[in-house]
């Protein structure tokens, strides 16, 4: 994995814009097998809602992706920056611990005119099949679709 400042160069935050976003747990640490630190997750992707459209996401135990439309007044950076902190302080505190969750910085991927828009999100949700942790989305917890 390439240095976090690395993943910056380039980097180009547009308003309105739809980004592919992903991000990796510290040392690719499991830590979303548990069903409540997965669960904290998903509240802060919905805490973004003022700010963003969440099109899907997938938690996966040691990394998510997020394909998120970016509102009027916010940037990348602070909407994926406003979902790991918000996440790191309520695992911390189910927890009761100071446990390092993230890896610094985060991989952007933003869609194109051409790209289909649900073909991205189904690929999205499918990552728990393609990785063999379920046979079938329906019978995995950790996802959600913007038009389901």
């Amino acid at each position: 994995m390439p240095s976090s400042h690395r993943l910056r160069i380039g980097r180009f935050s547009q308003s309105s814009q739809v980004y592919l976003i992903t991000c990796v747990t510290q040392n690719r640490s499991p830590i979303f097998f548990d069903f409540y630190t997965a669960h904290t997750l998903m509240r802060s992707f919905r805490d973004t809602e003022s700010h963003a459209y969440t099109w899907a996401y997938v938690i996966m135990p040691d990394h998510f992706h997020w394909l998120v439309q970016l509102g009027e007044e916010t940037s990348l950076s602070d909407q994926v920056h406003f979902v790991k902190s918000s996440a790191t302080r309520k695992i911390r505190n189910l927890c009761n611990s100071s446990l390092q969750i993230w890896q610094a910085g985060f991989h952007d991927r933003q869609l194109r005119k051409e790209d289909d828009l649900k073909a991205m999100a189904r690929y999205v949700i499918a990552n728990p099949v393609r990785a063999g942790l379920t046979n079938s989305v329906r019978n995995y917890s950790f996802w959600d679709a913007g038009w389901i």
